[in-house]
Formats: structure tokens, C-alpha cells, sequence
């Protein structure tokens, strides 16, 4: 019994550490990791679902420009209840974090992350019980869509704009620019003035470890929702709360 108690009490510890109020990097990297992980997953599995990608804002966008352009209003206004849910979820998760700031929560991160661990279990629930359609698949959308804003401003905020969890194009292009960095041929000795170029190793170790993430996290849910369907949410939403229950608990114990 002890030694389970003492299991127990180290990972509330590390794992309040990866959602806490006061950042390390270590812990950003391990946040960032596990969010960019289910976003790969809810991304592609759920393109499996609804038949849609529910992160990809850019696409979605211009897909309602080229659509005003042809005249198909019908699919602007399919376009609009994706894009609007993704930005009331980034909005609610401000929201939310700035709520626990001011209330002077330890778990001010955990709020949103347990929102969308809430949502991600109706919905994985939801298809199980119910036999999907074209229709429910349609209604699925906007709140895919706004799991992925809640999400993606919650790791921005954590991170202070440094992460992003869904926005891959963002991650590529730093990748990118830090290679670019890496090499460069400095011919010049390095001088005041003209200071060597140089890349942020540790930054690019962090990018590419995001971008593996995503990519495991699509592998695996696309098998998750072809194999299990709606099920495949479950464990997704049961990682998150395992990731913030911990947090949420010490908000509940009473102050001394």
C-alpha cells in the first residue's frame, strides 16, 4: 500500500509539473509533445470521420474564397461553421486561462485541457452510440474545429507563442529557417559587427519533436478510427485527463 501511495504521489507531481502555472522548458516540451500528439490524431482520424482536416485553417479558408468566387454559398457557409468554432475554441480557452489567472489557480492550464478531454468523450461516446450519417458527420465539424482552437491557444499561451500544436506549416517553416541557419557557411571570422550565423540546436531539436509527434499521433489515430471508429477518441481523452486531473485536485484541497 505504501508503495503504491508513493507511485501515486510522484506522478501527481511530475505530471502537475507538465500543466503548471510556472513553465520550465522542460515542461513545454513535454506539453507540447502530448498536445501535438492528440492534434496529429484528432486530425487525421477525424478526416476519417467528418472527411474533413479540422486544423487547417489556411485550407479551410481559402476553400470559402474559391467558393464565394464560383458562387457555392452553400459550402461558404459550410466553410464559416468550421472556421468561426475554431476561433470561439481559442477564444474560450483565454477565457479560461485568464479566469484561473485571476482566481490564482495552479490548474489555470488544466481548465481548457480538461474542456477538451470533456468534449473529445461525447464525442467519441456520441459515435458509438449513435449510428454516424453524412448529417451527424457535418454537425461533427464545428466541434472538432473547436477543440483544435481551444487547443492550439491553449499550448500558445503556455508557451508564450513559441509552440503551436495544430499549425504544422508554422512548425516546417522555423524547421526550415533553422537549418538554413545550421548550414551556413560562416567564411568570415566572427566579428562584432558581423556576428556568425548560428542555429538554436536546442530549438530545432524541440520543432522536430513536435512534428514527429504529429505525425505519430495521424499514424495512430487514422488506424484508431478505421479499426475502432469513435472509440479512438477515448484514449485520447483519457491521456488528457490523466495529464490535468492531478492539477485539478490540488486546486480542490482545501488552503491552509
Amino acid at each position: 500500500m505504501g508503495e503504491r501511495r508513493t507511485f501515486a504521489n510522484r506522478y501527481a507531481i511530475s505530471v502537475r509539473r507538465v500543466v503548471a502555472s510556472e513553465r520550465t522548458e522542460t515542461a513545454d516540451m513535454q506539453l507540447g509533445i502530448t498536445l501535438t500528439f492528440v492534434a496529429g490524431a484528432i486530425n487525421a482520424g477525424g478526416f476519417l470521420a467528418v472527411g474533413q482536416y479540422t486544423s487547417h485553417m489556411s485550407g479551410i479558408f481559402s476553400a470559402m474564397a474559391d467558393n464565394l468566387a464560383l458562387g457555392a454559398f452553400g459550402l461558404v457557409v459550410l466553410g464559416l461553421g468550421a472556421f468561426v468554432p475554431f476561433i470561439v475554441g481559442a477564444a474560450c480557452s483565454a477565457m479560461l486561462i485568464n479566469w484561473g489567472r485571476r482566481q490564482r489557480r495552479g490548474s489555470q492550464y488544466a481548465l481548457p485541457l480538461t474542456l477538451e478531454a470533456v468534449l473529445l468523450l461525447c464525442f467519441g461516446i456520441f459515435g458509438v452510440i449513435f449510428r454516424p450519417t453524412p448529417e451527424s458527420g457535418l454537425a461533427a465539424v464545428p466541434l472538432l474545429t473547436f477543440i483544435m482552437g481551444l487547443q492550439n491557444a491553449t499550448v500558445t499561451k503556455i508557451s508564450g507563442a513559441r509552440m503551436r500544436t495544430t499549425h504544422i506549416t508554422g512548425i516546417v517553416t522555423d524547421i526550415g529557417i533553422e537549418l538554413g541557419k545550421l548550414f551556413y557557411w560562416n567564411r568570415l571570422a566572427s566579428e562584432p559587427e558581423r556576428p556568425a550565423v548560428m542555429a538554436d540546436r536546442r530549438k530545432l531539436r524541440l520543432l522536430s519533436s513536435l512534428l514527429g509527434s504529429f505525425f505519430a499521433g495521424g499514424v495512430l489515430g487514422a488506424l484508431g478510427f478505421k479499426y475502432i471508429g469513435f472509440l479512438a477518441c477515448v484514449p485520447l481523452a483519457l491521456l488528457l485527463l490523466a495529464l490535468v486531473l492531478p492539477s485539478l485536485a490540488q486546486d480542490m484541497k482545501p488552503q491552509r
